[in-house]
């Protein structure tokens, strides 16, 4: 496998300072709550995957990438959180809308697979590693 980290190093290092202490803060929750398996890759952007060695069919539009779990993007205006098993499991979704007003005052601003957040102060750490720590390898092959 190549060198992700110093495109990943470069990424963030190359951050707005006012996205750098939020994307980090995502990167750590999600690292410290996503079950085994899962593999941190730098793509465009921060992605956890579900690597060939656990799924060799790979990613079903490019078979040659791992499969896609969760993505972090620093974006014109946001950033965004992408969540593969939200967009495949409506329950999960209906729980984590359900759940999001709890831990923010910040409005919701969601797509089918991905959270945006236009303040790094609004993003709900506790909920976001809650959310990851939902879905393991194995439920997200089956579940794909």
């Amino acid at each position: 496998m190549k060198n992700t980290q110093t495109p990943l190093k470069t990424y963030l290092d190359q951050l707005p300072e006012d996205r750098k202490e939020g994307v980090t803060k995502l990167r750590q929750v999600i690292s410290a709550h996503l079950p085994a398996g899962f593999t941190e890759i730098f793509n465009n952007g921060i992605s956890f995957v579900v690597p060939h060695s656990l799924y060799p069919e790979g990613y079903h539009c490019q078979p040659t990438n791992p499969l896609p779990f969760i993505s972090i993007a620093s974006q014109k205006n946001v950033i965004a959180l992408y969540h593969m098993g939200m967009y495949a499991n409506p329950e999960l979704s209906t729980w984590f809308t359900a759940e999001y007003p709890k831990h923010s005052n910040a409005k919701l601003d969601m797509g089918k697979s991905c959270i945006r957040f236009k303040k790094p102060e609004h993003i709900p750490i506790e909920l976001i590693g809650t959310l990851c720590s939902k879905m393991t390898t194995h439920d997200w092959i089956a579940l794909y």
